[in-house]
């Protein structure tokens, strides 16, 4: 693997309370930074920026500056109950939204200081995921009763569906290009819808695509490639599986037996992807290949979340 820049950075946190931001074409760890004592890392990401990341957990939403030596956050978000899912930003970084199990999902303006919630939307369930829509106006929402939501943020518009009754949904993604959304739950299914809109809608009409019996223990992540080609599950039965998005049918398995394979991130040209497991390690992989080309070891737990978005290019 070749990089553009000495910068590549990738991001990792667990349950053993820290964050560690690696050199991603090394494995060298750069950096190490705590979390809250009682909670592990529930999700990271970067600001569009690069410079902070921010990261969630039990009641807490944390920013860290990434450009300084300092390893105390230098914003934390108050007001927050229960455990805090996902969070993710805008593309120019003006407001960040957050889930959570206290049943919302909350819009922060990121532009005041100190940031505070500018919206809220309720899922009158908790909230295991949400992501955002490259349109960057509707967002994607996971519910624990098995409820799919799509909101509008600036209209309020929004609808709900459910794909599978006594089924928890524990992420959902949008793929680059707009086109497909999926939801993955507890059962191991992950539900493709394919999206529309058109200039008289508020909010993207949701067409039912496809069912993918994909694992046989709970889906934890489900993330679509930039390119829009690929779409990866991982769960609690060791494996990660890329699915193929012009049928999705199944391309790769990628298997870290007796795991939990919590978390995954693909490079921006979607021919690796990180993964994150419950034996404390985050790996590289090499999609073509199925190979494994390196391991960032150095947590004492499982890592539970990682956040990468910078580019690669290939060798």
């Amino acid at each position: 693997m070749e990089t553009t820049e000495d910068q590549l950075i990738l991001a990792t946190g667990g349950y053993d309370h820290t964050i560690k931001v690696w050199q991603a074409h090394t494995g060298n760890c750069i950096k190490t930074m705590r979390f809250v004592e009682t909670s592990q890392v529930n999700a990271l990401d970067r600001t569009p920026d690069k410079t902070r990341l921010a990261a969630c957990g039990y009641q807490c939403i944390r920013l860290y500056d990434l450009e300084s030596n300092c390893t105390a956050p230098v914003i934390n978000f108050d007001g927050v109950q229960k455990n805090v899912t996902r969070l993710g930003f805008q593309e120019d970084g003006n407001w960040m939204f957050t889930a959570g199990e206290d049943h919302r999902v909350r819009i922060w303006d990121m532009m005041s200081a100190p940031p505070h919630c500018s919206r809220v939307f309720d899922c009158q369930a908790p909230v295991n995921a949400a992501c955002l829509h490259p349109n960057q106006v509707e967002i994607a929402m996971g519910s624990q009763n098995g409820g799919v939501y799509l909101w509008d943020v600036k209209s309020e518009v929004h609808e709900q569906l459910v794909p599978e009754v006594d089924a928890s949904i524990q992420d959902v993604a949008i793929s680059p290009d707009g086109h497909y959304m999926a939801a993955a739950n507890n059962k191991g299914n992950c539900y493709i819808w394919q999206l529309s809109s058109s200039p008289s809608q508020h909010l993207s009409t949701m067409s039912p695509k496809k069912k993918i019996q994909a694992h046989s223990r709970s889906i934890l992540r489900c993330k679509f490639s930039p390119d829009s080609r690929l779409l990866v599950t991982t769960s609690g039965d060791g494996t990660a599986c890329i699915w193929k998005t012009e049928d999705f049918t199944k391309w790769r398995e990628l298997s870290i037996k007796n795991y939990w394979v919590w978390d995954a991130a693909f490079s921006a040209d979607s021919k690796w992807l990180f993964t994150a497991s419950s034996d404390g390690i985050a790996r590289l992989w090499k999609l073509h290949t199925k190979n494994c080309v390196r391991d960032y070891t150095g947590h004492t737990k499982a890592i539970t979340a990682l956040s990468f978005k910078d580019e690669i290019v290939a060798d």
